[in-house]
């Protein structure tokens, strides 16, 4: 195909997909957030690439060399600061699914040179999924899958015991409310996972999760997050 038809071609499709930022409305063309207002956007900063909690120079923090996690890595898109924390509680209890798509492509973005077999949502227990109609971090790896390279797996990881939710509890009593609130329904001997979620504050879901993944005998699992906490160690 002649080079100059091409372009006129994804010209076309660019104009045909335009849309609207979605925190100022402003057109953003074929991207979820306009130029301005991704600028605007809170980076994550200086991080540990264990846990994703701030750390001088991006080095491993002293939290996870002297207790080191059950996952591997921490990937976030963003700090969990304005406007990234409004958006979050929109689509988590809002229901705007539309939003998941963004947080897809964002993760998408940061993720696209990595390997992994499988992505695995952070599953939610029945009596909430029922409460809700959906799962978000479902939602978002959907997206983040669309046009990728990555395999969604939603049945992989069951939530085997419903827990009282994260955010009504002090950050020293998490890390025992999950313990054991997942099962991993098929070995995964050798394979490399990413669990995907909206937000990781203490690290203790994920940790409780990645727990799982390990004992059916993962070789490594990442934690590939919308947004992470300021708060340092788990």
């Amino acid at each position: 195909m002649a080079l100059e038809p091409l372009r006129s071609r994804i010209g076309f499709l660019r104009r045909l997909l335009a849309q609207d930022c979605i925190l100022c409305a402003a057109p953003s063309g074929d991207t979820p957030f306009c130029g301005g207002c991704a600028h605007d956007l809170p980076e994550l900063g200086d991080a540990c690439p264990r846990c994703a909690g701030p750390c001088p120079g991006g080095a491993v923090c002293g939290t996870c060399l002297g207790d080191p996690p059950s996952f591997d890595a921490t990937v976030a898109a963003w700090r969990y600061g304005f406007p990234v924390d409004r958006l979050v509680l929109a689509l988590k209890y809002g229901g705007r699914l539309a939003l998941a798509r963004a947080f897809g492509a964002a993760l998408a973005a940061r993720v696209a040179d990595r390997q992994v077999d499988l992505l695995v949502p952070m599953p939610l227990a029945p009596p909430r999924l029922r409460e809700r109609g959906f799962n978000q971090a479902m939602e978002i790896a959907r997206a983040l899958a669309r046009g990728t390279r990555f395999t969604v797996e939603p049945h992989l990881v069951a939530r085997v015991r419903d827990t009282p939710p994260q955010t009504d509890l002090p950050h020293d009593a998490r890390a025992a409310n999950v313990r054991g609130a997942f099962a991993c329904m098929r070995a995964v001997a050798g394979m490399s996972l990413a669990i995907i979620d909206d937000v990781m504050t203490t690290g203790a879901t994920a940790e409780a999760m990645a727990r799982a993944l390990k004992s059916a005998g993962a070789r490594r699992v990442s934690a590939w997050v919308v947004a992470r906490t300021p708060e340092p160690g788990r």
